[in-house]
């Protein structure tokens, strides 16, 4: 979003709720009122008493999968252009700045001229690596970023900065952020009750009149941003490969930060293509929950959202789909990591009622009472940490991943042959009763403590409604209730194969160690701690670590319990770095 540690502090909110099925509890129903204007934006409105604040966000359904070659990361830099501004809001003077804006254009696309001549000087092999190094540059482009350089210069003379944000916070809202993924791209913030008319204007006002400034020096933060979540990341560069090496058809094989050839030239009048085909009202949908009037708000958006234009074609279906996998696949990574096995299986999207007795299944596995733990750390000794199992349902497809992390003088077949041998034993073994249960009542349990924070209900609504119906929020808790051990056994037959098994084995480098209090987590939260903690470590904007920190501390009390320790780590990890500049760090 407004910088590279930022958006991961986001992310965290995607990757709590996607640990574990979220929804009313106890037969309890969430009282939603669901609208649609004229113009086809759909509204999720949540009327609750208490603190005079609400909770409010919208998603454009259209994440990484929308994408077409050539553009792959394009929703994610959108992410960044939506904090940019408008016509009125971010400038001191429009008209000068669209000047500007259209000589940067017609410069970049007689730089494409250029790449264009490196490119196919590349595949002459008389270039060596990227050709957006700046030892591939050309002469012609050397004088041109020069060119380039004083534009934007002159651009910043009209830019106030952070001004979007500013508006907000000097009204007295707090925690605006936005994540993207594979699915969807989602904007959040809470208000005070009495500002809610403020974020219907402030967010009809970046739909109706964006101004996407500062467009080719943002693509070079996402483009850094890159560089230090996937390529400076000692096993986020493999686990993308992974993925790449997973899906073979859809489009989850690209990542969702794109591709750096790809992020690399992506111009503004893709940008417009892009926002104009996907940020239609028609393919938005908002959520609000907390303390005001439902009519009143109902009335705000027709006010605001409503004078937004339908597109006139609806944005394009994601048709593509995966190829059925004849064979198991194996990838082996050498690492600055703890020797681990990853196995995964293509499951299901979570439209598909077997995603219910998939997230039981993942709930026997994991967790210190699980049979994971029990099996290869308590009785076998085979593994460190706590071993893990996930099932994630998207959109398009879905996936089940079973891990651990091998312990000291143990080999990874041991491991593999482990893992394996318990889901072997589920699909020959109905799950008893009393097991079975306590997974579902820890289900319940988790549910039912997020449905008590306005935030998590309203971001709950809106990555349901992205991925396939926001009603799962009042349906899932009587469908997880009604899975039965002869669900489990099924499914572990259907979907974990032999023939559609793909598995990583990381193998520690010669003479590498791992941070002693990473090596201690394991599975989503280790993945999400090591990036986070990697972006840590270089971002110096203390404001920005500020309020990373404070969204940590709020989010720790929500987090299901496997997932405290990383976030403690991370918030520990954020100190750490702040002291460090409030003595001169620059590390």
């Amino acid at each position: 979003m407004r910088g590279s540690f930022l958006k991961y502090s986001a992310m965290t909110a995607l990757i709590l709720l996607s640990s574990g099925l979220l929804s009313a509890a106890g037969g309890a129903k969430v009282p939603v009122e669901e609208h649609q204007l004229a113009n086809g934006m759909r509204l999720l409105l949540v009327q609750r008493e208490g603190a005079p604040s609400v909770s409010a966000g919208w998603v454009a359904h259209v994440g990484s999968a929308n994408e077409e070659a050539g553009v792959t990361g394009i929703a994610h830099l959108f992410e960044h252009m939506m904090f940019k501004g408008t016509t009125t809001i971010g400038t001191k003077d429009a008209a000068k700045e669209l000047e500007i804006m259209k000589k940067l254009d017609e410069l970049r696309a007689e730089m494409e001229k250029e790449y264009e001549k490196l490119r196919a000087a590349k595949r002459e092999g008389q270039v060596e690596g990227s050709i957006f190094l700046p030892e591939n540059r050309t002469e012609a482009l050397k004088e041109m970023a020069v060119r380039m350089k004083e534009l934007q210069d002159e651009q910043h003379k009209y830019i106030v900065k952070d001004e979007y944000d500013k508006v907000y916070t000097g009204m007295g809202a707090s925690g605006m952020n936005a994540f993207t993924n594979q699915d969807a791209t989602t904007y959040f913030i809470t208000v005070p009750s009495n500002k809610l008319e403020l974020w219907f204007w402030m967010e009809s006002e970046r739909l109706m009149h964006p101004v996407f400034r500062e467009f080719y020096s943002e693509r070079d933060v996402v483009r850094e941003e890159r560089r230090m979540r996937i390529e400076s990341n000692p096993t986020a560069k493999f686990e993308e490969q992974f993925d790449s090496m997973f899906w073979t058809a859809t489009p989850y094989h690209h990542p969702v930060i794109g591709w750096p050839s790809d992020v690399e030239a992506i111009n503004r009048q893709e940008a417009n293509a892009f926002f104009s085909t996907y940020y239609a009202p028609n393919n938005l949908t908002a959520a609000l929950v907390g303390d005001f009037d439902p009519a009143e708000a109902l009335k705000l958006a027709e006010k605001y959202f409503g004078r937004i234009p339908r597109a006139k074609v609806d944005p394009p279906k994601v048709i593509t789909e995966e190829l059925e996998q004849l064979q198991e696949r194996r990838m082996v990574a050498v690492a600055d990591t703890n020797p681990a096995v990853e196995i995964r299986f293509r499951t299901v999207a979570f439209v598909n009622p077997d995603q219910y007795a998939l997230s039981v299944l993942s709930g026997i596995l994991t967790g210190r009472t699980g049979r994971l733990y029990k099996k290869l750390v308590e009785e076998g000794k085979l593994a460190s940490g706590e071993p893990y199992a996930f099932s994630r349902p998207m959109n398009l497809d879905g996936y089940f991943e079973i891990g651990a992390e091998l312990a000291e003088g143990v080999g990874h077949q041991q491991v593999e042959e482990a893992l394996l041998g318990e889901i072997s034993r589920l699909k020959k073994e109905a799950v008893g009763e009393h097991e079975l249960q306590k997974v579902k009542n820890q289900y319940l349990a988790d549910s039912y403590r997020r449905l008590q924070s306005n935030f998590y209900q309203m971001i709950q609504l809106l990555i349901y409604d992205a991925v396939g119906d926001w009603q799962y929020l009042n349906e899932s808790a009587a469908a997880v209730e009604a899975v039965t051990a002869e669900d489990i056994m099924r499914v572990a037959k259907k979907y974990f194969t032999t023939e559609g098994r793909n598995t990583m084995w990381y193998v520690r480098k010669e003479g590498a160690a791992e941070d002693p209090e990473l090596a201690a987590l394991s599975g989503q939260a280790k993945m999400m701690a090591k990036q986070m903690i990697a972006q840590i470590s270089q971002e110096k904007d203390v404001a920005k670590l500020q309020m990373a920190l404070g969204q940590m501390q709020a989010g720790i009390s929500q987090a299901p319990e496997q997932f405290r320790p990383a976030i403690e780590l991370v918030v520990k990890r954020i100190n750490q770095r702040l002291a460090e500049l409030d003595q001169g760090g620059e590390n």
